[in-house]
């Protein structure tokens, strides 16, 4: 009777991120008609919204992001280096953000302030879980034990549910920002719209995906900690 519950909340834990790695992946082949890479999208597009100081550097991948205190705007290796869709989709998102941040947006004020509450409460939700059975060690009591898990659950949770909050710079980002100097500016074409909507709603709930994903790190604890 257990067994659809935890099956559900698997699926709700790890299907928003497998989604996005998978359609990351399905349009990840070069082009030929792409005529530059991810990088030199970036450069051009800074260079086109006037915007001081973006650079555009590599990083690891699934890593792609915008540093607003360089500036700078990191892409992974094949988003880097790709003529794909995912390469040029990827790198217009960031640029979204970066024009969010130059124009000062109200939108972008949510990635600053809830983020790194995100991170803090991820950070907290593993640590507490991680010294659990170190505390009901000294009490040897379930109560020791429980407090952590628990605390370290909720925290997980609570930090996961944050990144909800910056979902509208996210999909503001995509399809305020990105989608539209995209098709405007000529860098697809109408056939590929569909495909380049599919890797921006991607890009957008990358964050959420990958909290989600961080929660079930904390459950596949719980069983064993619970025997304790």
């Amino acid at each position: 009777m257990l067994l659809i519950p935890i099956i559900l909340v698997v699926l709700l834990l790890t299907g928003p991120s497998l989604w996005v790695r998978w359609v990351m992946f399905r349009y990840s082949a070069n082009l030929p008609g792409i005529p530059g890479t991810g990088a030199e999208l970036v450069k051009h597009l800074a260079g086109r919204f006037d915007i001081k100081g973006l650079t555009v550097e590599p990083t690891g991948k699934m890593q792609d992001h915008f540093d607003p205190s360089a500036p700078a705007i990191r892409l992974s290796e094949n988003n880097f280096n790709g003529r794909s869709l995912t390469a040029v989709a990827v790198a217009a998102h960031e640029v979204g953000h970066a024009i969010q941040w130059s124009k000062k947006e109200p939108v972008f004020r949510l990635r600053t302030r809830w983020v790194p509450l995100a991170m803090r409460l991820q950070r907290v939700g593993i640590f507490l879980v991680s010294v659990s059975p170190i505390i009901g060690l000294i009490t040897r009591h379930p109560v020791g034990l429980a407090g952590p898990v628990l605390g370290g659950v909720v925290a997980a949770i609570a930090g996961a549910a944050t990144y909800l909050i910056v979902l509208p710079e996210e999909w503001d980002a995509s399809f305020n920002k990105a989608l539209p100097l995209l098709r405007d500016g000529d860098y697809i074409t109408a056939e590929q719209e569909p495909a380049v909507r599919r890797i921006l709603k991607a890009a957008a709930l990358t964050y959420a995906a990958s909290a989600l994903f961080s929660v079930l790190a904390i459950w596949r604890w719980l069983p064993l900690l619970l025997r304790r």
